[in-house]
C-alpha cells in the first residue's frame, strides 16, 4: 500500500488510487503497468484487473481506476518525516477520480506538516482547475512530466497553481528540450527510460536541460540513464551525480534554495 521507495529522488510511495490510461508518449512503456500486473499475480486486490493486452501483445492500462478510502490513514502512521511520491502507481488527477476524494488526499496532506509531498501529474489542466478549491501548504510540491517538445503545454498549467515547489519530471526523456522555459520552476528531474523495449535518451539532450538549470539557478536531479539494464549504465553525468532538490526546512515546508544532498535524498 505504501512503503520505502527505491525511486531516487524520494523516500516513500503512497498511492491512494491506483490505475490509469494513457496520456502520451511517455507512457508507452509505464513502469507502473508492469508493477500493476506483477501485484495482482502476487495477489494484491487493488491492483487486479488494471491491465489488459492489446494486439501487439503489449501489457497496458485497460481504463480502470480505483480510489481507497483505506489507505488515507497511512501518512499519519508516519512519525519521522519523509518525502513522499503521490500516486507513483496512477495520477491523482485523472478525469475519473473524483474531486471530493482529491480533497480528502489534500486534507491529509495539509495535516501531516512532517513530510514534504511531492504530487506528480501528467494532467496539470485538471489539477489547475481545481487548485483554487485546495489548500496549498509549503509541504505539498506540485509537478508534471515533460517528456519532449510536444508535452511543454503541461507548464502553461503548472505554473498557475500556487503549489510553493512546482516542478518538472523530464522521464523518460524521449527527445531535446533545448530552451525549456524555468520561470516559475523550482526543481527539474532528468532520467532516460529503463525496462524492456526502452527508447534511448541522448546526452546532449541532457546536457541542454543541466545547463539551463546552472545558469538559472533552478536545482536539477539526474536520476539515471536507464535501458535494459538500468544499474548498468548508471547515473552519473559527466563524471558526477547531480542530486539536487530543494531545501526541505522543519515540519516539511520547503524553499527553493539548491541543496546537495549526495547520492540519496534522505531527509531526517
Amino acid at each position: 500500500m505504501a512503503s520505502g521507495s527505491r525511486i531516487e529522488w524520494t523516500n516513500a510511495t503512497w498511492n491512494p488510487t491506483t490505475g490509469c490510461t494513457r496520456a502520451s508518449a511517455g507512457c508507452d512503456h509505464c513502469y507502473a503497468v508492469r508493477m500493476s500486473y506483477r501485484l495482482e499475480q502476487i495477489g494484491q486486490a487493488a491492483y487486479a484487473g488494471l491491465t489488459c493486452v492489446n494486439r501487439r501483445g503489449e501489457r497496458h492500462f485497460n481504463g480502470t481506476l480505483r480510489c481507497h478510502d483505506d489507505r488515507l490513514e497511512i501518512p499519519y502512521r508516519w512519525k519521522k518525516p519523509r518525502l513522499v511520491f503521490v500516486n507513483s502507481m496512477s495520477d491523482l488527477f485523472h478525469k475519473d477520480v473524483p474531486f471530493d476524494f482529491i480533497a480528502r488526499v489534500f486534507d491529509v496532506m495539509n495535516e501531516c506538516s512532517q513530510h514534504t509531498f511531492q504530487v506528480l501529474t501528467k494532467r496539470p489542466e485538471i489539477a489547475a482547475c481545481f487548485a483554487h478549491r485546495l489548500t496549498w501548504t509549503p509541504n505539498i510540491w506540485m509537478g508534471t512530466s515533460v517528456e519532449n517538445a510536444l508535452a511543454l503545454y503541461r507548464m502553461r498549467d503548472l505554473v498557475q497553481i500556487p503549489a510553493h515547489i512546482r516542478f518538472l519530471s523530464c522521464e523518460p526523456l524521449l527527445g531535446p528540450l533545448p530552451k525549456l522555459p524555468l520561470s516559475k520552476i523550482h526543481w527539474v528531474i532528468v532520467g532516460g527510460e529503463s525496462g524492456p523495449g526502452a527508447r534511448p535518451m541522448e546526452e546532449q539532450w541532457v546536457l541542454q536541460i543541466k545547463n539551463r538549470c546552472v545558469s538559472q539557478g533552478v536545482p536539477f536531479f539526474f536520476k539515471q540513464w536507464g535501458g535494459v539494464n538500468k544499474k548498468k549504465t548508471g547515473r552519473r553525468l559527466k563524471r558526477r551525480s547531480w542530486d539536487q532538490i530543494p531545501e526541505v526546512i522543519g515540519n516539511g515546508a520547503s524553499t527553493p534554495r539548491t541543496r546537495l544532498v549526495g547520492s540519496s535524498v534522505g531527509v531526517c
